[in-house]
């Protein structure tokens, strides 16, 4: 069974805090993560299409098994590095 990845309160590894707009942000489940990245326009992450895709997959895999939360947390964070969000 499937869950929804937008609505997953599986625990990342890390918590991330990202300034967005003068704010702090802090992304720490999956699905804070899966909302941060799909509610962006897909124009926003074109130059990290590739890492982006990744991360994704990634946190839609860890809603349906938390014991992909940590290769979760990875490539959510490797997208937040390139894109210099952290």
């Amino acid at each position: 069974m499937s869950s929804d990845p937008s609505s997953s309160e599986t625990p990342l590894r890390t918590t991330f805090k990202i300034k967005l707009n003068g704010d702090t942000l802090a992304i720490a489940t999956v699905g804070q993560a899966y909302q941060f990245l799909t509610n962006f326009k897909s124009v926003e992450w074109m130059e990290f299409r590739s890492l982006h895709e990744d991360a994704v997959a990634a946190l839609e895999g860890a809603a349906g098994n938390a014991m992909l939360a940590v290769q979760a947390t990875n490539a959510v964070r490797a997208l937040f590095v390139s894109a210099k969000l952290l």
